[in-house]
């Protein structure tokens, strides 16, 4: 039988991605789930070959536009950084005593693990990334500028810029929470 959604086939490619929580779940409303996300990627650029070119993180999900090193592959970086979130956020999720969703939130992330076969107790992100290689520079742009674009159209800040946990901040030179491997200026 066929997998259903998209394929990366080129894994040196320069890709957009989306990670997406279960059920739309608005977990990063929290700062300390957004750094849990900050630290894998910082994580993935010192060990497993990431560039991370363009970022954003959302109430429930993350836009990115990555490629990797030779040796080692986007599909590798996927399935370690969503593993390694995953675990750690509904780990601090489980020990919060802080945490007033704690119990709905883990009931959903159960719920939707019941669904897949490929789960054994909860599901933080949907399966699916929707990877999309970028094959030219106005292609590329179009997708940087969505990201950085997104906190402004959810009404968050006025300026792209001003966003913490997206790169815009990195293209406009100002200061940043992670470095990342900027494409175009």
């Amino acid at each position: 039988m066929a997998r259903k959604g998209y394929i990366i086939h080129n894994q040196q490619s320069v890709y957009f991605l989306t990670f997406t929580v279960v059920g739309w779940i608005d977990i990063f409303t929290r700062q300390a789930y957004r750094d849990i996300v900050i630290e894998s990627f910082k994580y993935c650029q010192q060990k497993k070959g990431l560039h991370l070119h363009a970022y954003v993180i959302m109430s429930n999900h993350i836009h990115l536009v990555v490629s990797v090193d030779d040796g080692f592959t986007a599909s590798g970086f996927i399935r370690d950084c969503k593993k390694f979130t995953s675990n750690r956020i509904v780990d601090a999720i489980e020990n919060s005593g802080i945490e007033s969703r704690r119990d709905w939130m883990l009931h959903q992330f159960k719920y939707y693990a019941s669904t897949h076969s490929r789960n054994e107790t909860y599901q933080l992100w949907e399966h699916d990334n929707h990877p999309i290689e970028l094959s030219s520079p106005a292609f590329t742009q179009q997708k940087i500028d969505y990201i950085h674009n997104n906190p402004v159209r959810a009404g968050l800040v006025y300026r792209a810029e001003d966003y913490i946990y997206s790169s815009a901040s990195n293209y406009a030179g100002l200061d940043q929470i992670i470095d990342v491997d900027c494409l175009f200026f």
